[in-house]
């Protein structure tokens, strides 16, 4: 089964609802949640905060951290996870900002922070690193990984 069937499974049958907020993956978990059978009685929506400015504005990061990492770290995941919770009254929040082309703000290394909330409480965050490729496909990695683990904390608990 795949993941997205798993999540939409999980979430039909507790009547649970889940945004998600993304950077780096540019609207892939929104792409492949909305895709799902009957999204929308489980997918409340998302965004795609590029930026510190949207990411403030929007996600109510705290802005002098998100500017000392350049919005990639763990303390910005998580806001961006708890705070689209809130922003689509969602019980459940998936967040991910990361790198998917080496950058200086990055040591050029290929790296992003996803976090899964349940309302306020984390119950997860990790950080991937990805190995060199095309940038989609880095993309790709990153929201298949993000997927997989809500998809394993909504089978397995946390």
């Amino acid at each position: 089964m795949t993941n997205i069937r798993i999540i939409r499974d999980q979430l039909l049958r507790g009547r649970k609802t889940v945004a998600v907020a993304e950077s780096v993956t540019a609207g892939l978990l929104q792409f492949r949640l909305a895709g799902a059978e009957d999204a929308a009685q489980f997918f409340q929506g998302g965004i795609t905060a590029y930026n510190l400015g949207q990411k403030y504005r929007h996600l109510r990061v705290e802005p002098i951290h998100a500017q000392s990492c350049n919005c990639v770290d763990e303390q910005v995941a998580i806001e961006m996870a708890k705070n689209v919770c809130r922003l689509f009254c969602s019980q459940w929040g998936l967040s991910i900002t990361g790198y998917a082309t080496p950058v200086p703000e990055s040591d050029n290394r290929l790296y992003a922070w996803y976090a899964i909330t349940q309302g306020d409480e984390l119950l997860l965050s990790q950080q991937l690193h990805a190995t060199s490729a095309t940038p989609s496909a880095v993309q790709e990695w990153y929201a298949e990984m993000a997927l997989s683990a809500f998809a394993n904390i909504l089978t397995y608990g946390h």
